[in-house]
């Protein structure tokens, strides 16, 4: 299959999600050497998960099937260009690669803009719409010194 075959069924799992009533108009594909290895599609309504997005369910999936947290050897394909929450997921799970077919601005025409949260991004956490407090830090560091001294964690 070449690019344009896998863009095309993220598009049909995005027209399968909203058909079904799964949630919005998204779907994904991972696609690993050629193989499409997990699918995914919009299902924060059904499912009452904010971060069921398709990126994010098709992610999960990829690495269940695969038995990995790494991507590192797939590509991912998307009917809308991520949002910051599935862009962070994508860059979590090492995907070197991302192709999309509407862009954000194509979302924001349709009621999904996600504008705001990118504006958010970068702001200092106190100037942030959400109230964001520092509490507890010097207890909370013990937690991170114990990872730091673990013989046998697992890098990620």
């Amino acid at each position: 299959m070449n690019a344009e075959l896998f863009m095309r069924e993220a598009i049909k799992e995005a027209d399968a999600g909203l058909r079904g009533g799964r949630g919005g108009p998204f779907g994904c594909v991972i696609v690993r050497k050629g193989e499409i290895v997990a699918r995914g599609n919009n299902r924060v309504t059904s499912t009452n998960d904010p971060t069921a997005h398709a990126e994010v369910t098709a992610i999960r999936e990829a690495c269940a099937a695969l038995k990995t947290f790494q991507l590192d050897d797939c590509e991912l394909y998307t009917s809308c260009e991520p949002c910051p929450m599935c862009l962070a997921a994508i860059y979590w799970a090492r995907i070197p690669q991302v192709f999309y077919g509407n862009t954000r601005g194509d979302a924001a025409a349709i009621g999904f803009d996600d504008d705001f949260i990118y504006q958010q991004i970068p702001l200092p956490p106190e100037q942030r719409a959400i109230a964001m407090q520092p509490l507890l830090r010097d207890e909370a560091l013990g937690t991170f010194k114990a990872w730091q001294t673990k013989a046998d964690k697992v890098r990620y």
